[in-house]
């Protein structure tokens, strides 16, 4: 069973689900993450969901790409953990599946493209106070415990 990290199930409510990949971007002591403004600003591990017909390795190239213009090279796969929530972009409840990589930012190619998102590079002791949510947290507190 994969673990759920944040809000709990709230009882009555229907959640679809979306499943989506991140990334752990970590360069020295430094971790390129995305700020995203609206509905609520935030710091996130860049990613997001998987559209259908789409190969999960793809995704995570392509919403980092939008989410922060950078290329990365994938290292390894940290894990997964489900997340409960309301997605106000989508104005939809959805359990996220939500797929954890350690990944190494390669070179920027050009501002990110998603509206709304712009790539920050934080401390990573820092980022683990600011990341949005306690599942990008937890994930980025296990890749600064582990070899990279």
């Amino acid at each position: 069973m994969i673990r759920r990290i944040g809000e709990a199930v709230k009882p009555g409510q229907r959640y679809g689900l979306r499943p989506g990949v991140y990334a752990v971007l970590l360069q020295g002591d430094q971790i390129l993450t995305t700020f995203q403004a609206n509905p609520v600003p935030e710091y996130q591990l860049p990613g997001g969901g998987i559209d259908r017909g789409e190969q999960p390795i793809a995704a995570l190239h392509r919403e980092v790409m939008e989410e922060t213009g950078w290329r990365i090279s994938i290292t390894r796969r940290l894990g997964a953990f489900r997340r409960f929530c309301y997605m106000p972009d989508y104005d939809r409840w959805a359990e996220k599946l939500c797929t954890i990589y350690l990944a190494r930012p390669v070179r920027p190619i050009c501002p990110p493209t998603e509206a709304g998102h712009s790539a920050v590079w934080l401390p990573a002791d820092e980022a683990l106070a600011c990341l949005g949510n306690a599942g990008d947290r937890a994930f980025l507190a296990q890749a600064l415990h582990q070899p990279r």
